[in-house]
């Protein structure tokens, strides 16, 4: 059992780059705190982590000879994001106001973005970039914490700025989607700002490609029945269904 809780904690690190030892009580609810202190020692003595103040990172994010997780990220499906783009391109409207989340696909989005009037919020410094030389864009970013693994900023701040902005559409991303679990993260911060970005935008769309159909991280933000539109380069036959029950449609590069 404690080989298992070590593993399960190790994989985690290693995906989200970094783990704090609250979001650890809160994924296992019958260990003691104390025993997540031991877990993550050892783990740090076989070398797999780095202890942190209230928490651990990654050792191979601390090897300044390795390549970051966002930067491999960006590297990884690249035609997929650029369809996913594409077809989100068609939702965008002079004149309204977006929410662009951060991560990679979000980052082709914004690439592809034309120089129109718009005002788009980003919790995404990178997305935040790739739109400062759209002059008839107005970028704001929600301030909170960087998280070095994505490239985000979330927290309190974050979610305390969304309750007061109203947004015409939001583009979410998600690290995994599965029918029972529904849209996942691996970051718990994130996930409580992407649920605030949510409940405050009239329409909700969904970016995600589908190599991540079937991942579940930690953290659910969103299940179908949240979103209004779920666009991707491609979706199995399930999920198609569990949209259309959902009245979600799905916009793809398939022909109809």
């Amino acid at each position: 059992m404690t080989k298992d809780r070590r593993e399960q904690i190790r994989a985690l690190i290693r995906e989200q780059g970094e783990i704090t030892l609250h979001a650890l009580e809160e994924l296992f609810p019958d260990v003691s705190t104390m025993t997540l202190r031991r877990d993550l020692i050892r783990l740090e003595e076989e070398g797999m982590v780095r202890r942190t103040r209230g928490g651990a990172v990654s050792i191979t994010g601390l090897n300044i000879l390795s390549e970051d997780a966002y930067s491999q990220r960006v590297k990884q499906r690249v035609g997929a994001k650029r369809t996913i783009a594409q077809r989100a391109l068609d939702l965008v409207e002079e004149g309204r106001s977006l929410y662009l989340d951060s991560g990679t696909t979000m980052m082709a989005f914004a690439r592809a973005m034309p120089d129109r009037r718009l005002t788009v919020i980003t919790s995404g410094p990178g997305v935040a970039m790739e739109l400062a030389g759209k002059r008839e864009i107005e970028v704001i970013l929600t301030g909170g914490r960087l998280s070095h693994n994505t490239l985000s900023v979330s927290g309190p701040e974050s979610v305390a700025f969304m309750e007061s902005v109203n947004v015409d559409i939001a583009f979410m991303s998600a690290s995994g989607y599965a029918p029972g679990a529904g849209f996942t993260a691996g970051n718990r911060e994130e996930s409580q700002l992407k649920r605030e970005v949510i409940s405050r935008a009239r329409t909700r769309v969904m970016l995600m490609d589908s190599s991540k159909v079937g991942r579940v991280l930690p953290y659910t933000f969103a299940v179908m029945s949240d979103i209004n539109i779920f666009v991707s380069d491609d979706l199995p036959a399930p999920i198609r269904q569990q949209a259309a029950e959902n009245s979600v449609l799905i916009l793809t590069d398939e022909k109809e």
